[in-house]
Formats: C-alpha cells, structure tokens, sequence
C-alpha cells in the first residue's frame, strides 16, 4: 500500500473499501487481522483503528470471539441509506447561504462539464463525485450536519465503486451535476434541491442495476 501524507487510518480504510469494491474481499468473511496488516505494510494499530471506525459506520461487524467481518451489501441497505443521505444533503443545500450559492454555481458547472470530457478518467469518479458535492454545500454552516453526511457517505463507498469505470454512467451524473448547478445560476434553490434528489435518487438505481441478483 502506497504511503501518502495522510493519517494512516484513513489511507487503511481507503484500501479497504477499495478491497472490498473489487471483490477481493468477500462480504461476510472472518479478517485475518495479523495477515491484513502485514499485507497492507502497516503496524495493527493503525489496522484496528479502521476497522472500529468501518464498524461504527456499519461496514464491518465484530463479534466476540470471531473478530471482524464484513457485512454483505444489499439493495436493500442501499436504498435505506440513499434515502437518509438524500434527504440530509437536501436540507443543507437548503440551509446554505444564498449568496455563497449564487458565487460558487458557475464554478459548479464548469468542474461538471470538465467531468463530462472525454479524457475524465474512470478512476477519478469517485473523488469527483465527492469534492463536488463537497463543494455544492460548502456554504452549509451547521457542521454537525456536515459531518454526518460524510460519515454516512463513508458506507456508499463500496456500492460505488460498482460503477468505477463506466463512461456512460460517469457522462449521466455529470449531466445531473450540471442540471443542479444551472438551478442555482437561475436562482432556483428549490429546483436545485429537486434536482439533487434526482441525482442521488438515479445514482442509487444505477448501481442497483450492476448489483448481483
């Protein structure tokens, strides 16, 4: 595992969601903790804090005894979490300041333009997807609710990379991207809102679809 400068925890859970997405770890599988970390090249403390902090987030479950494990996905899971994710970004878009909007939506439809290109790259999806929507409430002042976005966030990860690699589908949520942020140049919050929704609301489907049955 590259090293970055970053805490190690977080580049431990990054390599982990990325396992995970790519089939290399099966979910509901016991984990070998002293495996993973020499594999990983990194001491079990660091290990260890990613893994509590991927159960907090309902990623992985302990169990006495047994150790860690990850729980298996559904679309069921997906949908649930989609929901609370949807209705939570949709009330921070509504709480942030109108100004702030109105500054940061040309800059809004030009990066979900730039993303729409041809020379995107597949595997910058999924930062895209979050350093926009990151930025489209950047002007949200209750931080609390902020943070409780990107941790719920945290628990999509594995259902995303699902879709890494697509164009057509990297093409359609940078479409909807464009479609919120031309809301908030005509000043329509309340259609921007609605939008977002239809973003989040097709993004889930579309993953859904590439799920196993």
């Amino acid at each position: 595992m590259a090293i970055e400068r970053r805490p190690m925890r977080e580049q431990v859970i990054d390599e982990l969601l990325e396992r995970l997405g790519t089939g290399r770890f099966t979910p509901g599988e016991t984990i070998n903790e002293v495996q993973l970390a020499e594999d990983l090249g990194v001491s079990r403390t660091p290990l260890r804090e990613a893994l509590i902090s991927l159960e907090r987030e309902g990623i992985i479950v302990s169990e006495r005894g047994r150790g860690f494990r990850f729980v298996p996905t559904s679309a069921a899971q997906l949908r649930d979490l989609t929901e609370v994710i949807v209705a939570l970004e949709c009330l921070a878009l509504r709480l942030s300041d109108r100004e702030h909007l109105t500054r940061i939506a040309p800059e809004l439809l030009e990066r979900a333009r730039e993303f729409s290109a041809p020379q995107a790259q597949h595997g910058a999806i999924e930062r895209y997807d979050v350093q926009w929507h990151a930025f489209l409430l950047s002007g949200c002042r209750n931080t609390r609710l902020t943070e409780l976005i990107d941790s719920l966030k945290l628990s999509l990860h594995r259902y995303e990379r699902a879709v890494v690699g697509d164009q057509d589908i990297m093409a359609r949520s940078a479409e909807e991207h464009e479609r919120i942020a031309q809301c908030l140049l005509d000043g329509d919050a309340e259609g921007a809102a609605a939008a977002l929704e239809t973003n989040w609301t097709s993004g889930m489907q579309r993953i859904i679809e590439r799920m196993p049955s």
